[in-house]
């Protein structure tokens, strides 16, 4: 299946790393693959480990649907899977990579093995974060840009991460997710991003598809997430029909505050299921990561 006409390609800015059964790794909003940086160095020993900066974020380009469609986000996953030519694999997801990975598991539900959620933000009744929903506001997001912008940054984004990492890997990832949105451009760029649509509409699917998966299901949730509520978790689980939930002590970033434990359990997760088709062995594509 290839990409519909309608729909432009992506060139997605990505890395590769490790050997073995492949899996995706979806990072949310708004951040980059540098996410997955300390989940992925414990995998590569077991699997062929691809993340993705998505549209807009990171060092991919825009895509001019941005996130509202996500149907058409899938549909740029399943291209990057044929351009790989990757037979089947494994899907992770934080935050809005959570919806994403649900609608690609949904429409290409042959093509994934097993399915991770990690702080699933896939409910029609998700609420933006406050700051955020200021930017979504016509007019008022336009004067407000530059100073949440700064704020967010400079801040809110480094408060989230306090106690996640060490203070260099701390000012590493805010450097790099940040860096789309330096400057009074990134500001309405950050502020376009964030307006990607009313979330009972783009994510009014999300429940039927999650009561329809094919793929065995892990679900992740820090009790203490300010920005989606735990209960997501547990209402996912109840749709689901293959599903196990692992709640943890810790707040939204999980792949940066609990590297460990979601490494190790992904490992168990996926090694329950049969072997996928592997690829050809992988390259390391980001220094970061590269091999010794």
């Amino acid at each position: 299946m290839t990409i519909p006409p309608t729909i432009p390609a992506v060139r997605f800015h990505q890395l590769c790393v490790g050997s073995g059964d492949p899996v995706l790794f979806l990072h949310g909003l708004p951040t980059s693959c540098h996410l997955w940086d300390r989940v992925i160095e414990s995998l590569c020993g077991h699997f062929t480990c691809i993340a993705v900066d998505l549209p807009g974020l990171g060092r991919t380009p825009p895509f001019p649907e941005g996130f509202r469609r996500l149907d058409a986000m899938a549909a740029t996953i399943e291209a990057l899977r044929i351009e790989r030519g990757i037979e089947k694999w494994h899907i992770v997801g934080h935050d809005a990579g959570c919806a994403i990975g649900v609608e690609y598991a949904h429409r290409y539900s042959q093509r994934v093995g097993r399915l991770a959620l990690i702080t699933p933000s896939v409910f029609p009744d998700l609420k933006p974060f406050p700051l955020f929903e200021v930017l979504r506001k016509p007019i008022v997001g336009e004067v407000m840009a530059p100073a949440i912008n700064l704020l967010f940054w400079k801040l809110v984004m480094r408060l989230a991460l306090e106690g996640a990492t060490t203070r260099l890997e701390r000012d590493d990832a805010v450097r790099d997710f940040h860096a789309p949105f330096h400057g009074l451009a990134g500001a309405w760029r950050l502020m376009s991003l964030l307006r990607w649509g009313d979330p009972t509409e783009v994510l009014g699917s999300m429940p039927k598809h999650l009561s329809e998966l094919l793929a065995p299901t892990l679900i992740f949730h820090g009790t203490r997430d300010a920005a989606v509520p735990p209960a997501f978790a547990t209402r996912a689980a109840s749709l689901i029909p293959q599903s196990e939930v692992i709640l943890l002590d810790a707040g939204h970033f999980l792949p940066m505050s609990e590297p460990a434990v979601i490494a190790r359990e992904l490992v168990r997760f996926f090694n329950a299921n049969r072997r996928l088709e592997t690829p050809r062995p992988a390259i390391a594509a980001d220094s970061r990561l590269t091999l010794a």
